[in-house]
């Protein structure tokens, strides 16, 4: 027995010994990140992520566990493995930057499973601010069709960090941010899931991605996903003991997390890591996963700033539904015979008030909600047939509305509220962007509002992600932009198709007239849903408080005036909506100036100073011009922001206007007190401006003439 534990212990050492002499590591281009993978005794690949020697992710297994079949888990060895390293630069179609350097070192390992016959590669790109990492599944006999019971994938974490999380679900990311320790989700997450149209939590630690962390000892680590397609999002479950993450995909209408063909990919595994926090925000490693774009002339696509006949409805002042009938049916209706409610507000004179205010400011389009047919009873009836897209409501003219609109040199945004019914809009898709190219609409807000028809799958399933990907791509074939609320969080595809222009997929602006949002919302929110992409986050309410709107409506906007205007700057997005009502804008014209100045497209950016959930200020510079914009943003507690503007051309002069809080402002108490002052600047000028708590300020640099 003696003999036969020692022949065993030897054995075991050995298979270690063999299984450690295969392990690899790669580092990134300027040698502060270290990537090593290696497989256990077991044949258990794992991989382990430094960063300037200390831990991001310790080491950490990797695989799938599959449906009705043997695991991809463990069983496995090394096949084969290659290294390269790859470097270019590559110019967006619209963004932050005028061009994006794309800079790796790769390690490829095929994985071969012995006692199946199966192989698997997974493939490490090691960039100077971070990790990205995916399944490859070859074409192969013994793999060609499979079910995902669930991935695998760990993130095993070097202790006990600070998070900004929110609850894992499969239908929605429209949630307040919580900030705390990670031992702390479970006694938090109870409070953390307020209420929402459709909604799936699933777990007491499950949070969403993507997850920013700040560690004790001061690393800011992101992680994310990217390249989404043909495949289920991707969650967190978190084991509060040990402080390992672990996938944890949407399933579909059965339960099964993923459908799979080979030869096939997963997305990329994303981890942004520095020990400073506005490399976070300044990263383009999710753009850089993601394939260049699909389309040979990006021409038609291009950012707009607009208005909208929307946030009256918000608030309660208006209605998207033509009459208050509570029971209709698209096919039986006749709504020429029924009576008006008087409060719809999508009605032809007024939408021309909308474009009369969007040419004399300057603003590139107008969008309409509630333009069409079958509002009155859209949502909460799980409805197959509930819009065609096509049909206007009796005081809505379409054609007199394009010519006016043309006449002015304005676009109307087309509205598609599908309120889940995926089936129903494709079957309609078509026909909706034929008749957006007839009208002259380029461009598409898209809803999913409520569960999902057919009823059974999520909004974040492999079927519905796969739906929205159809709607992207037949969007393209009609040159039509697509901004998709509901849907969900982007993963930097819109390099590949930059007709993505917008996206929602997280608490916007119009919870400021729900109860409102956390003043440390927008300090947040850039390190977390911005990762992807941006958010059209509709920004730019002066009137805070709703009442004077709705005085049925007692909430109010957690903001003050002035840093609505820098959310233009600091919530990166190439579709702004300047989303006030315009009387609230006429009120504070000298202030609205701001909203007009600033670009919605960038030749240059930096996050001058930034923390998150306390505070973020951030440069950019508008494409093709000299001039700069400079936004910042900060919590309830207020504060000084202390800057310089080393970033302006050396030997030019500039004058800077500088719209701040008041010394008395206050997001609650006081949100409309502000100055504006202009002052001649250099790139030696150092600033030091107040922020009110809520607050901010907003500035915007011209070059002297």
């Amino acid at each position: 027995m003696l003999n036969y534990t020692r022949r065993l212990l030897a054995l075991c050492c050995l298979a270690l010994l063999w299984n450690y002499a295969q392990a690899q590591s790669i580092k990134s281009p300027n040698g502060q990140l270290t990537l090593q993978f290696a497989l256990q005794v077991d044949g258990a690949p794992t991989y382990h992520l430094t960063y300037k020697g200390r831990d991001v992710i310790k080491p950490s297994k990797l695989g799938l566990e599959l449906k009705n079949a043997p695991a991809l888990t463990n069983g496995f060895a090394v096949a084969e493995s290659k290294q390269r390293s790859f470097d270019e630069s590559w110019t967006p179609v619209w963004g932050e930057v005028k061009t994006i350097r794309n800079h790796y070192n790769e390690l490829a390992v095929t994985l071969a499973q012995a006692a199946t016959g199966r192989s698997m590669r997974v493939r490490f790109r090691v960039f100077d601010d971070g990790l990205g990492f995916r399944y490859e599944f070859p074409r192969q006999p013994k793999l060609d069709y499979f079910t995902i019971k669930e991935e695998r994938t760990q993130f095993a974490l070097a202790g006990d960090h600070k998070a900004f999380w929110l609850p894992g679900d499969y239908d929605t990311q429209e949630y307040s941010t919580v900030t705390s320790k990670l031992s702390e989700v479970r006694g938090r997450m109870k409070a953390a899931v307020t209420g929402n149209a459709s909604q799936t939590t699933f777990s007491p630690t499950g949070v969403q991605t993507p997850l920013m962390l700040k560690s004790q000892d001061g690393l800011y680590i992101n992680i994310h996903e990217a390249a989404l397609i043909d495949y289920s999002c991707m969650h967190l479950e978190l084991d509060d003991k040990t402080f390992v993450l672990e996938s944890h995909l949407t399933p579909d209408a059965v339960g099964d997390k993923g459908l799979i063909q080979t030869p096939a990919l997963s997305p990329w595994r994303t981890v942004i890591v520095s020990d400073r926090a506005g490399d976070i925000l300044e990263s383009k490693l999710v753009l850089n996963l993601n394939e260049p774009t699909k389309f040979k002339d990006t021409s038609w696509i291009k950012p707009v700033k607009y208005v909208g006949v929307w946030w009256e409805m918000i608030t309660g002042k208006s209605t998207w539904s033509y009459t208050n009938q509570d029971n209709i049916k698209l096919d039986s209706i006749d709504y020429k015979t029924v009576k008006p409610n008087g409060t719809h507000g999508a009605n032809t004179a007024h939408v021309k008030e909308y474009i009369d205010f969007a040419a004399l400011h300057g603003f590139d389009a107008v969008l309409v909600e509630g333009w069409n047919t079958g509002w009155e009873d859209w949502f909460g009836k799980h409805k197959d047939y509930v819009f065609d897209f096509v049909t206007p409501y009796p005081d809505f003219n379409v054609a007199e509305l394009q010519q006016y609109a043309a006449s002015k040199k304005v676009k109307i945004i087309m509205h598609h509220e599908t309120s889940g019914s995926v089936r129903n809009y494709e079957r309609h898709l078509d026909s909706a962007f034929v008749f957006m190219n007839k009208y002259g609409y380029n461009a598409v807000k898209t809803g999913y509002v409520g569960d999902i028809v057919p009823l059974g799958h999520h909004h974040y399933d492999q079927w519905v992600n796969n739906h929205y990907q159809y709607v992207l791509e037949k969007a393209a074939e009609h040159k039509i932009m697509v901004n998709g609320h509901e849907a969900v969080r982007p993963t930097g595809l819109s390099r590949t198709y930059p007709n993505l222009i917008g996206n929602e997929a997280a608490r916007g602006t119009e919870y400021e007239a729900f109860g409102g949002s956390n003043p440390d919302h927008t300090t947040i929110l850039p390190f977390t849903r911005l990762i992807g992409g941006p958010m059209d986050y509709t920004p730019g309410i002066f009137q805070t408080q709703i009442s004077a709107i709705n005085p049925q409506n007692k909430s109010f906007v957690h903001s003050t005036l002035v840093r609505q205007m820098a959310l233009y700057v600091t919530m990166y997005s190439p579709l702004q909506m300047a989303a006030d009502l315009p009387e609230n804008y006429n009120k504070h014209l000298d202030a609205f100036q701001f909203i007009k100045d600033v670009a919605v497209d960038w030749d240059d950016s930096h996050v001058l100073e930034a923390e998150p959930g306390d505070y973020i200020t951030i440069a950019r510079k508008a494409k093709g011009k000299s001039s700069w914009f400079i936004g910042s943003t900060c919590d309830e507690n207020g504060r000084t922001s202390n800057i310089n503007l080393s970033f302006l051309d050396p030997g030019k002069k500039y004058v800077a206007t500088i719209y701040a809080d008041a010394k008395d402002a206050h997001y609650e108490k006081n949100p409309q007190a502000y100055t504006i002052r202009k002052i001649p600047v250099t790139r030696k000028t150092k600033l030091a401006q107040y922020c009110a708590p809520g607050g901010g300020y907003a500035i915007s640099v011209v070059e002297a003439r």
